[in-house]
């Protein structure tokens, strides 16, 4: 039997661990897992909800890091983290993603010389000013194992020298939560709530301090929504970081006479996945989202210059207009008005089994090594 610790630290890492931890659950002659939460986002509205949400066990260790800077809480993680691996004597730790806590807790298992398998590795966007392309190139290079959602990925390994014998093309795993989920999400009630309609509005997310912490940036992209939503209203579930933006940036006058742009606060997954599934077009600077967009067939305007997630671009609904006004709002009116139709195709192993795969992974590498 293996015991794997299993690492969440923020939103996004909960459905990618959840459909893992089910699947071990399933396979109790082989797997004990535990689930460490590292507290990174510790905002009940921000994950404590996704537990629930997404029948994820209540963690087993709770670390309680909170925020801080980028070097304060990679510190923090791997101080808290270490006497837990050492405690518990794991086969494997499982880290997932690209946030502090992933490189952190991995840096702590090569140190003490526990394995590791990184799942959804290989994603590179080439720009090194976002902190998460740090995270996902350092993970990668010091990782026993590496779990990657499409081909591109490995080519990326590849390329930056990873041995082939430590890359496994397993499919994304974030798709096997949207499979498992999507039926339960569509009975949520707040769309109704809203007096929303199917097909008849936006959904908008913004959070990378890219975006909201440089004001000529917010303000470009605010310029745009201004426009888009005399067409179309916008539902905006904002992160608490955005939020506080806004007010120091004194646009809360600006964004309050947008009359069809409607702040909300943050949803849990369910709730999220139901108002967005039935959007007629998504805006958005997450990652995660231009997946499941282009698994649902919902135009996705990415509000970035580049994307780690290029198969979204070459297979899905995604495109990516950047932070100018003028193309953010072309853009959308094409997709609008009918001139642009982005038809998804399925990227190859989306199909909700992937988290099978990476279990079949994990035992065979163990048998081998």
């Amino acid at each position: 039997m293996l015991k794997v610790i299993n690492v969440v630290g923020a939103r996004p890492n909960f459905m990618k661990v959840a459909p893992i931890v089910a699947a071990m659950k399933k396979r109790p002659e082989e797997f004990l897992p535990l689930v460490v939460h590292t507290g990174q986002h510790y905002d009940a509205a921000m994950s404590d909800s996704f537990f629930s949400d997404l029948a994820l066990p209540l963690p087993d260790t709770h670390l309680g890091v909170g925020s801080g800077s980028h070097a304060a809480q990679t510190a923090a993680v791997m101080e808290r983290f270490e006497p837990v691996v050492i405690a518990e004597k794991p086969d494997w730790v499982l880290v997932v993603g690209d946030v502090n806590s992933t490189f952190a807790c991995a840096l702590v298992c090569v140190k003490l010389g526990v394995k590791v398998a990184h799942v959804e590795a290989g994603l590179r966007s080439r720009d090194r000013t976002m902190p998460e392309e740090i995270n996902r190139l350092l993970t990668d290079q010091i990782a026993d194992l590496l779990f990657t959602p499409s081909r591109d990925d490995d080519a990326n390994l590849l390329a930056e020298g990873i041995p082939p014998d430590r890359i496994r093309f397993v499919g994304n795993v974030m798709i096997d939560s949207l499979h498992r989920n999507l039926e339960r999400a569509r009975q949520s009630k707040k769309k109704a709530d809203l007096g929303l309609i199917e097909r008849s509005y936006a959904v908008l997310t913004l959070h990378r301090p890219s975006n909201v912490d440089h004001r000529e940036t917010f303000e470009r992209i605010l310029s745009a929504l201004e426009t888009i939503s005399a067409k179309l209203p916008i539902i905006f579930p904002v992160h608490p970081r955005t939020r506080k933006t806004i007010a120091e940036f004194g646009l809360s006058e600006r964004i309050a006479a947008i009359k069809n742009l409607r702040l909300i606060d943050p949803l849990g997954y369910l709730d999220f996945l139901g108002l967005y599934s039935t959007a007629r077009l998504v805006l958005t600077d997450s990652g995660g989202i231009q997946e499941e967009t282009t698994v649902l067939g919902i135009p996705c305007l990415t509000l970035r210059e580049n994307t780690e997630r290029p198969i979204t671009v070459e297979m899905g609904t995604n495109v990516i207009v950047g932070t100018n006004t003028q193309k953010i709002v072309t853009e959308a009116f094409a997709l609008l008005n009918g001139s642009v139709s982005k038809l998804a195709r399925q990227p190859p192993l989306w199909d909700g089994h992937t988290a099978e795969r990476i279990l079949d992974a994990l035992i065979e590498f163990s048998v081998r090594s």
